[in-house]
Parts: structure tokens; sequence; C-alpha cells
């Protein structure tokens, strides 16, 4: 038992040791990820995970919880206190369960369900009819115009013929403000439960980077990494307004969570999203989110100085969609590749108006707070803006082939020509020299 990892599980070990690497010495650009603190590591990684604690606090089913108890409370209040709301579940496992108990909390099977459209820059989950919302319940998406924006108009119109039961606001490739208040008038105006899903945006929200849902929602939920910057957990939480439309809407929650879904919760992370949710209510937490929304206003300003289509024209949040159709169709899996030899993770992405599928999309979605959790700024991102530029001009000459029994050996010999480009190599000193400007996790040593 008192053996360590490195002597039980070398292989093991060694991966922890290569992934440590490979996150120092390159530009995690993703922007659902993101860095935490050794102290929330240090939390998961805790004596939480030995226990069983099936039920909430001081409602277990299971003996030996007092310490428990004291850990998921103070998760609890921190998450109320944090984003201004009576009620916090902090049980579900991440955001996808959190958004189905909410779905098996207020509608029945076959009710009529909205959210933005998945390649429109929405959520697998808030019906897209390859997840199990599409299919369990009857989804009718709403969808962003030509320049990219939200269309109010076309949601407003879907809602008043389909009488949702559920509406969802809150997306995963929108770079322009989530339309809180329009939403709630929309869902307001045919009784619908409005359920915001700000998973990428909680960070901006607690540091007044964004506009927070708590007065138009009923319903709010989030993941706790990403913008967060804590582990990967959820949490689902009930408004003053969802409390007032239905006065037993948290209890039922908590229901549907355990034992509705889920048995016993785990601890370990939990106790890491109380300490993620302790940085979040700092001084130093607020401008560090004020910063991801300067760094990427930066940065899309420098990616279109450069040359880059940028959806929408820029950004006002995290993240933002580089459009390489000006290239030609289906890109992204091309840029993509291009950049992580350059040394930068960023992930293929449809666009408005897609003309190729989506897993040969023509975009790429990236983002800063990564970036900013490293402690760059405005300056390091017209750097970086120039060497995605670069990058991604290195793939204009690749093209996917119509045909499908032609794509593998394609792009088969794509990534072994890109791998050797002289130029993307290059790049990647350069990335490498910006990255050792900004260690990660240096009291981790080698």
């Amino acid at each position: 038992m008192a053996q360590n990892l490195s002597s039980i599980d070398p292989k093991i070990y060694e991966a922890l040791k290569m992934e440590l690497k490979r996150q120092r010495e390159g530009l995690e650009m993703i922007p659902s990820e993101n860095f935490t603190s050794l102290a929330v590591m240090e939390s998961m990684g805790s004596v939480l995970t030995n226990k069983y604690s099936e039920g909430y606090p001081a409602h277990r089913y299971y003996g030996g919880n007092q310490i428990i108890d004291i850990i998921e409370q103070t998760a609890i209040d921190r998450a109320k206190q944090l984003f201004g709301v009576p009620h916090a579940n902090v049980q579900a496992l991440s955001g996808s369960p959190a958004n189905l108990a909410v779905y098996l909390t207020v509608c029945k099977p076959g009710d009529a369900i909205m959210g933005l459209n998945l390649p429109d820059g929405g959520h697998l989950t808030h019906g897209f009819k390859t997840s199990i919302t599409g299919q369990i319940f009857r989804s009718v998406p709403y969808h962003v115009k030509p320049d990219g924006y939200i269309d109010i108009e076309e949601a407003r119109k879907l809602a008043q013929e389909n009488k949702p039961k559920l509406i969802w606001v809150g997306y995963t490739a929108y770079s322009r403000e989530v339309p809180f208040k329009e939403f709630a008038e929309i869902a307001d105006s045919v009784g619908a439960y409005l359920a915001a899903d700000i998973s990428h945006i909680a960070g901006l929200v607690v540091a007044g980077a964004h506009e927070s849902p708590r007065d138009y929602a009923h319903i709010i939920t989030t993941t706790t990494h990403k913008t967060m910057r804590g582990p990967r957990g959820a949490l689902i939480m009930v408004t003053d307004k969802g409390l007032k439309k239905d006065p037993e809407l948290a209890e039922r929650i908590n229901k549907t969570v355990f034992p509705g879904m889920q048995g016993g919760p785990h601890e370990n992370v939990i106790a890491g999203i109380a300490t993620s949710l302790l940085e979040a209510s700092s001084q130093e937490f607020k401008e560090y989110g004020q910063q991801i929304v300067r760094n990427a206003k930066a940065l899309a300003s420098g990616l279109m100085a450069n040359g880059m289509k940028i959806a929408t024209d820029g950004t006002v949040n995290h993240l933002m969609l580089i459009d390489l159709t000006p290239m030609g169709k289906g890109k992204g899996a091309f840029a993509e590749y291009a950049l992580e030899v350059a040394g930068i993770t960023v992930n293929k992405n449809t666009v408005p108006n897609e003309q190729s599928s989506p897993f040969y999309p023509s975009g790429v979605r990236l983002g800063t707070p990564a970036l900013t959790t490293r402690g760059m700024k405005e300056q390091e991102m017209s750097l970086i803006a120039r060497i995605i530029a670069d990058a991604c001009n290195e793939v204009k000459q690749y093209s996917l082939p119509e045909s499908k029994e032609e794509r593998h050996a394609y792009i088969a010999r794509f990534r072994e020509e890109t791998a050797k480009n002289q130029k993307l190599i290059a790049l990647r000193s350069e990335v490498l020299e910006l990255c050792n400007k900004f260690p990660l996790y240096p009291e981790l040593g080698q």
C-alpha cells in the first residue's frame, strides 16, 4: 500500500509525465479546456475517493458521512452564493447528465423541446438527433442567421407553433452574448421552462464579463471546468424564478439526480468543485475572467488582420470560429492537424451555413481560457494569431475527396506530409519558445 504510482504502474506514470509535457509545451486553445489549480487536483486525489455517500447532506443511506456532509454542503453553499441562486445540486457527474436530469424533471417523453441546432453552435444535449435527448423528446431546433447571429424571430415563431415544454439557451460555439432576456420572453409566452446551460461562460458570468441568466431562467446548468477552472463535474441550479413557477422544482431535480439517475456521488470531485468555487469568488478570478475576454477580442482581431475569416466578425466572450470556407469547404480537419503539428490544440467545427459534414467541417473552434490561465495577455495573442494564420495557410492545397472510398488514403497521405512540413515545424519552435515564457505547473518539477 505504501508504494507510489511510479513503482506500482510505471506505464501509467510515464503516460502522465508525457501528458504534462504535452500540456506544458503546447498552446491549449480548445475553449472547453483549462488548467485547474494544484489545490483542486489535491482535493480530487484524496481519501474522499474511498467513501460511498448515496443521498444528500444529513440524509444519507450509508453511515460515516459526517465529514462528507461538511464538504458537500460547503460546495452547495458556495455555488448558491457565487451564482446568486436559492438551490444548487453538485452531484451531477458532468454536463450531459446534468442536462438529462433537467429533461427528466420537467418533461415527459415526446414533449416538444427547443435548443440551438448543433451545427449552428448549439450543444449535443439540447436536442440534436444523435443525442438521446433528440430521440426521447420532440426536438424543434432554432438556428443562426446567415450573419452567424441567433435568429430570435425564428425561435419565437417556432415556440408559438410548437409550444415546447423546455427551451435551452447557452451554446458551445457562439461568440456573442447569450440573449437571455429575449428567450425568457419567448419561454414565458408559451409557458415553457427556460434552462440556461452556461457551461462555457460560467466563469465569465461570475467575473462580471457576461450577463447572468439568474433573473431570466428557471434552471441553470453548468460544468465546473472550462472557464470555471474546476474539475470535470457539473452544477444544476434553480433560480427564484424557477421556484416561483414550481415551488417543488428544487426537490424534484434532487430526486431525479438521486435516486433517479445516479448512485453514490463522486465526493472527491465535489471537494474539487468546492475549492474551485472558492477560487472563483476572489477578486483575482474576476480579473481573470475579464482578461479572457480581452484576450479573445485581441486574438480575433489579430486573426482577421492576418486574413482569417471569423464568424460574426469577432467575439465578445472566450471563443471564436475560424471560417475556412474561403479556402474551400471541409478544411477544418486539415487545419486542426496542421495546428497540432505546430503545437496548438484546437478542434474542428462546423460554421454558419456549413457546406460540408460535421466530421469534415469547414472551421475550427478556439478560445483563450487556458492561455489566460498561463498568464498570457494581448501582446501574446497578436503573436499567436499570426502563427495560427500561417499554419492554416499551409493546408490550402488539400481538398477532401468527394468519394468516401478515397478519403482514408488521402487523409493518411496528408497527415504524413504535414508532419514533415518545415514551415509548421518552424512554427512549433516559436510556440515552444512562447510556452517556456509562461511555465505550467512548475511546482511539479520534471
